[in-house]
């Protein structure tokens, strides 16, 4: 469980560090899982952004009561799962993350979400770490993005450059099996991998059921398609479609 001051802490900067591991057991799991998935869909080696459209095993990672526990303390005890990814950056070719807030992607209304951040492998800044911009949740809203096309980047929006200070980035350096919590409007990226190591991590995306998850907005090709688990009491909105898609 998180302390007080933990909770504190990821409603003040947007994020938290957790006391806790997964066990090497459960890493080993995820890891044979994901080249069981690349070797059926080679096309997803760096990033498979929906897990749970090509492999229900992913799910079982979700339903960790620990990690529940956690996100219930931030987010309330009606709780939904709507999404799982997987980031593998490569060593010495792994691309960098342009600096982000995830809601920008997402069809969410209200717009909320805990994300959980697994490291299967040890993450340091060498290998392209995740980076924190503390405090940027705060004001509640999306700032202003813009669509990049280069092709060394993981992903296509990235905030416009007046919206970020990256001096006060916070280098998220995990070690594998160690986890983080983040919200929803946090400002966020990583560097690309220049390392001899892979820098493999999991999300798992929960939403509180207050919310609800509007395929009609359509923001990726993949919203209709997927499949929402009510991971814990009940769907407070009753708009949301729990359908196995």
């Amino acid at each position: 469980m998180l302390s007080t001051t933990q909770i504190d802490q990821y409603h003040q900067d947007g994020y938290v560090v957790p006391d806790y591991r997964l066990p090497s057991e459960t890493i080993d799991a995820i890891k044979i899982d994901h080249a069981r998935l690349i070797e059926r869909y080679p096309q997803f080696s760096d990033y498979c952004g929906a897990l749970l459209l090509h492999d229900f095993r992913f799910l079982n990672y979700a339903r960790n009561p620990d990690i529940l526990d956690m996100v219930e303390q931030l987010i309330g005890p009606d709780i939904a799962l709507w999404n799982s990814s997987l980031f593998a950056k490569p060593a010495l070719t792994g691309t960098r993350t342009p600096w982000h807030q995830d809601g920008e992607y997402w069809p969410i209304r209200p717009l909320a979400t805990c994300s959980v951040w697994i490291a299967l492998d040890d993450a340091t800044r060498e290998n392209g770490c995740l980076r924190f911009i503390p405090g940027t949740h705060k004001r509640r809203k999306l700032s202003k993005h813009h669509h990049n096309d280069a092709k060394d980047i993981a992903l296509p929006l990235e905030l416009d450059p007046e919206q970020v200070d990256d001096s006060r980035a916070v280098d998220l350096v995990l070690e594998s099996g160690q986890i983080s919590l983040h919200d929803v409007y946090l400002m966020h990226g990583s560097e690309a991998n220049t390392s001899d190591n892979p820098r493999r991590g999991m999300t798992l995306r929960y939403m509180p059921t207050t919310s609800v998850y509007r395929r009609d907005l359509n923001k990726s090709p993949v919203d209709d398609k997927r499949t929402l688990f009510l991971m814990r009491g009940e769907d407070v909105s009753g708009q949301n479609d729990f359908r196995v898609r």
